[in-house]
């Protein structure tokens, strides 16, 4: 296959991943705490292609990975006391493994309670407090109420304090599936004792539906563009074939 083939089909590899993400945030646009993602691409330039002296290197399209923005989603009000909602950027509840594993962290803060008493998460994960232990309601004390601060009380009195923390580099996060992330660094996150918690409110997700949809026709454009040019090239390759082949 020719340079200018290959150099297409580098692209058409990275716009059909491209195309899978933006599919992936629209889908996730009434997501709690759900984070837009973007492909990472890089020009990658080689010396070995055969371009006989007649052109520069040849320079393919390079998929760096997927990038992530972390700026806050918009919070809306549900009125349930075991929803909450975090205001401040690159902070994230602490969330225990059932199975004795790293923790996890998340900003989807729809909780619940299960048949122990203890505070879960959707799929019914612990949620931790700041000491790394996990929270356990008493359901004969009535609805608890969450201070800004994190703090659980029932009956007058605390129960416990959601365990907050603050990443300094949001790189570190990798996602891990159901709204969760998992540090993939050795640097221990700081508690953030300064974090708003907002009672029977969750935030949404950062999707822009518009920008998204946007994105979505231009990557078509772009896909169905690099496909027509390698077709003709390919055309061109056949019909140089059967010309040599004619003159032979």
């Amino acid at each position: 296959m020719e340079n200018a083939a290959l150099i297409a089909l580098s692209r058409q590899m990275t716009l059909r991943r491209e195309l899978d993400i933006v599919a992936n945030n629209i889908a996730n646009a009434d997501t709690s705490g759900f984070k837009v993602e973007g492909l990472i691409v890089e020009e990658e330039t080689v010396s070995h292609a055969r371009n006989f002296g007649v052109y520069g290197a040849p320079s393919f399209v390079l998929d760096q990975g997927v990038g992530r923005d972390f700026s806050p989603g918009a919070i809306r009000q549900t009125g349930r006391p075991l929803d909450v909602a975090l205001e401040d950027e690159g902070v994230f509840f602490r969330i225990g493994d059932p199975n004795g594993g790293p923790e996890r962290y998340t900003r989807d803060g729809g909780f619940t309670s299960d048949g122990e008493g203890r505070l879960v998460t959707r799929d019914g994960r612990p949620v931790l407090d700041n000491g790394g232990a996990e929270i356990v309601l008493d359901p004969s004390q009535g609805e608890p109420t969450i201070a800004q601060d994190g703090t659980i009380s029932q009956g007058g009195e605390a129960v416990g304090q959601l365990g907050v923390v603050r990443f300094d580099v949001l790189s570190v996060l990798s996602k891990d599936g159901d709204g969760l992330y998992r540090n993939t660094s050795n640097e221990t996150p700081a508690d953030a004792t300064d974090a708003q918690v907002r009672q029977g409110m969750l935030e949404g997700s950062n999707v822009d539906t518009l920008v998204e949809i946007t994105n979505l026709i231009q990557i078509q454009r772009a896909y169905e563009s690099t496909a027509r040019l390698i077709e003709n090239l390919n055309d061109l390759s056949r019909r140089s074939v059967e010309r040599l082949g004619r003159v032979g």
